[in-house]
């Protein structure tokens, strides 16, 4: 079986790292389109990006710039996606 050059648990957090970032970017972008009444993204895209491990970066989003904040299953979803998925990450690093 090939091994990998880092940990999986290394490899996650570059993931989770990416993938938070872009969505961090798409709820900004989202709230602009949203305040100049233009086309949005729409709340399916946002919470795929979260379950592809940008959980972090959305709830962060949706903080900072106060986006999604009204509706129940983000502000619940999110944060506990992102616990998941740090969860995961803590869990596998602690694996070894």
């Amino acid at each position: 079986m090939p091994t990998l050059p880092a940990p999986i648990w290394q490899l996650l957090a570059v993931v989770i790292a990416v993938m938070s970032i872009f969505l961090f970017c798409m709820m900004g972008i989202d709230k602009l389109r949203a305040r100049r009444g233009r086309w949005r993204i729409s709340e399916r895209a946002l919470f795929v990006f979260a379950l592809l491990f940008g959980a972090v970066g959305g709830t962060a989003g949706m903080f900072v710039f106060h986006h999604k904040t009204r509706h129940w299953y983000f502000r619940l979803g999110f944060p506990l996606l992102a616990a998941a998925q740090l969860a995961l990450c803590v869990f596998l690093a602690l694996r070894r």
